[in-house]
Order: structure tokens, then sequence, then C-alpha cells
């Protein structure tokens, strides 16, 4: 406690009392005290002793007072879903007490996150603006473009479900790690459309209509693209169900990566092909000729 200043003309000194080891409030009470008057004296005859709470150092955020509060989140609740209630619930009771200009801000793995899934989010983004203009250079075709891209949407619903079937046995977080996950994926399930739009325009090109190359397609891709995605599936079903010693972190990305690829597989063998037998050019024309009618 600063008790007060001494000057002897040329310094000055702060006057601090401070005590270790009191024990209690009747030894602290009991601290003898020493006065030109009377001699030695407890502090409890010239001082009023009362218990209090206060903090234990004076922090200082921005020039302002402050304190931390360290808060982990239980083993089945998600940095998300701590965050959320602290949002929700905790904070507007901390903020009735607080001065109008008080105000919370979290730190540490929570701001973290914040900054984490924003770049994560960008980062997607551009992947798959990317990825489209590839495909349109490497294809020569918007057209082929948006068909190989169409099968990233259905992969990520593929990767919720199997996250949500996951959860029914087990907590699972949408954390970092599994929103990487999704981002392999982006990478992984537009092989399979690939290799049948390359193989069916290249059979357009040699004189087949569109039916005749997209079978001709299926038969000579069929092996490769069951290869490729079974092989990805079965290389992260141990991460998914068997998880060892510190690779429990990656049962999320294992199970985008799973659903993904099995809903991509049903979308590249069965959907794809029916997209790429339709007559987009001759379906317009019909469309303007109805529309004309009309």
């Amino acid at each position: 406690m600063w008790l007060g200043e001494y000057f002897n003309g040329e310094d000055r000194l702060d006057v601090m009392m401070k005590i270790n080891n009191a024990g209690n409030t009747d030894a602290f009470a009991n601290l003898p005290l020493y006065s030109n008057n009377v001699g030695v004296i407890p502090l409890s005859e010239v001082s009023e002793i009362a218990e209090n709470i206060g903090p234990g150092a004076i922090l200082r955020f921005n020039g302002q007072r402050g304190t931390t509060l360290a808060i982990s989140p239980p083993n089945d609740m998600s940095l998300e879903q701590l965050i959320t209630v602290l949002k929700e619930k905790v904070e507007p009771e901390i903020m009735q007490h607080l001065s109008s200009d008080g105000r919370v801000a979290y730190g540490g793995n929570a701001g973290n996150l914040d900054r984490a899934i924003k770049s994560l989010g960008i980062n997607f983004l551009l992947a798959l603006g990317l990825l489209f203009l590839i495909m349109a250079a490497l294809f020569k075709s918007v057209k082929d473009a948006l068909l190989v891209v169409l099968s990233i949407p259905l992969a990520a619903f593929g990767g919720i479900v199997a996250l949500a079937l996951l959860n029914l046995f087990t907590f699972q977080p949408m954390d970092l790690l599994t929103m990487i996950g999704f981002i392999i994926l982006l990478g992984l399930v537009v092989n399979n459309a690939i290799l049948l739009v390359m193989q069916t325009r290249s059979g357009q090109s040699n004189g087949k209509n569109s039916t005749e190359a997209m079978q001709n397609a299926l038969r000579i891709r069929l092996r490769p693209i069951l290869m490729s995605t079974v092989t990805s599936i079965f290389g992260m079903l141990p991460l998914l169900l068997i998880p060892g010693q510190g690779s429990a972190i990656y049962r999320g990305m294992a199970a985008a990566i799973v659903g993904g690829m099995s809903v991509s597989m049903i979308f590249t063998l069965i959907f794809l092909p029916a997209i790429l037998q339709l007559d987009f050019k001759h379906l317009f024309t019909r469309v303007n000729t109805r529309l004309a009618q009309i």
C-alpha cells in the first residue's frame, strides 16, 4: 500500500507498506508500529482492518485498466460453441457491471480462430476461382469448366453429412483441420470429373454423338475413377474409424474427405454423364422458341 512520499530536499521516495506471510488478519493487526509519542503499538490501535477481494495485479490494455479471464471449453464443446455462449449469455451480464466506456475483447485461441476462419474462407474462394480458370483454359470451354466445378458443392454436402453422422457417435467440432479437409477435398473431387469430361469430348471430336461418347468414356475411365476414389476413401478410413494416439485431431478432416469423395463418385458416375449427354444448344433453342410463342 502506498503510504506517502518522502522528500529530503533533493530526491523523492515513495513510502510503501508491504507484508509477507501475514497468515491471517490477527497477525496483521498485531504488527508492531513505532510512534515517537507512545513508542511501539500494534497496528490495530491506529487502523481498521477488514478483508476484501481485489485483483492480484493491475493490468492495462491500451492504457485502460482491465483483467483477463482464462476459459477452457469442456470436452464436449467446440471453441466456436464456447464463443457463442460467451457472447450471447456471459458478455451481456459482464457489460451491466462495466462503465459506459468498458468493453470485452476476445484473445488467445478465440481471436486466432476468427482470423483463421476469415483466412480460410478467402483461400477457399481463391482456390475455387483459380480452379475454374485452369479448367476453362484446359478444356477451352467455360461450359465444361462449370461441369467440373459442379462436383465441388455436392462433395462439400457429402463431407457435411459425414460429419453429422460422426457426431452421432462421437463429438467432432468444425475445427481448423476439418476446414482444411474441405480445401483438400476441393482438389481431389475434380480429378474424376476431369477424366470423364476429357474422354467424352475426345470421343465427340472423333465423330461420335454425345451418348456414344459418354458410354465409351465410362468404359475407359471407370477403372481409374474407382481406383482413385477407393484408395482415397480407404486411406482415410483408419483416421476416421480407428484414431490412434495423437491422430484423433485428424478425424474431422478424414470425415470430410471420406464423405466428399463418396458423394463425388456417385456424381461422377451418374449425374455428370446425364448432364454431358444433354444438348444444351438444342435445349436453349427450344426454350427460346417456346418463349417466343408465349
